[in-house]
């Protein structure tokens, strides 16, 4: 059915398509929310700071 190389090519393509799906999987779960949530309380500490300044 299949020649040793084209089973090593499978596998190997196989590896970075189940690579590519966790490292989204991650990115999704954890990066970008982690990412999100940390500038948007950046953001309003430095909002909060500068209104604290001025009055």
């Amino acid at each position: 059915m299949f020649e040793f190389d084209q089973y090593l090519g499978f596998l190997a393509f196989l590896s970075v398509v189940t690579i590519g799906f966790w490292l989204m999987i991650f990115l999704i779960t954890f990066v970008i929310p982690y990412w999100l949530f940390g500038s948007a309380l950046e953001s309003f500490n430095e909002w909060r700071a500068s209104k604290k300044s001025k009055s």
